[in-house]
Formats: C-alpha cells, structure tokens, sequence
C-alpha cells in the first residue's frame, strides 16, 4: 500500500512539474519577471515541504507508538489466553 501511494505523490508531482513547465512557456512575462516567479515559487514550494514533512513525520511516530501499545496489549492478551488454556489442560488431564 505504502508503494502504491509513493507512486501517486510521485505521478502527482511529475505533472506539476509539467504543468509548470508549458505554463512558463506561455506566459506573457520577461524573462526577469518569470526569474523572479521561479524563485518565489521554489521558496514556497520548499518551506511547504518542510513544514508537511515535519507533521508527517510527527503521525508516523503517532501511529508507530500506537501500533507498540497494540502490539503490547494484544501481547498481554494472548499470554493470558495461553496461560488459561494450559491451566484448563492440566485440570482435564489431572481428572482423567
């Protein structure tokens, strides 16, 4: 799934990309207007990277905590259950 979503952001981005491109191509601007475009562009662009990485880095450690706390208490769960069920057998096997 994780793959799956990687190739979707990178199609996305490769049509931005070419989107940005044939608009640059068209664009009634000089060439010191569409400089100054570029750079105010690829500013924003990167400082909205930086600050979405950091919140997707901050749920993935959210969901990896999640996940150890699950993992933790489903843990717990089944030792209980094993425990239990051995308890079971050795009181069937002592009636018998």
């Amino acid at each position: 799934m994780a793959s799956n979503s990687g190739s979707k952001v990178i199609y996305f981005l490769a049509g931005v990309g070419v989107g940005t491109v044939v608009a640059l191509l068209f664009a009634p601007r000089s060439g010191e207007e569409t400089r100054e475009f570029l750079r105010d562009r690829a500013e924003k662009s990167r400082d909205y990277i930086k600050e979405h990485s950091g919140d997707l880095r901050e749920k993935a450690h959210e969901l990896g905590e999640k996940g150890k706390e699950f993992v933790g208490q489903s843990r717990e769960s089944l030792e209980s259950a094993l425990e239990a069920g051995k308890r079971a057998y050795k009181e069937e096997r002592q009636k018998a």
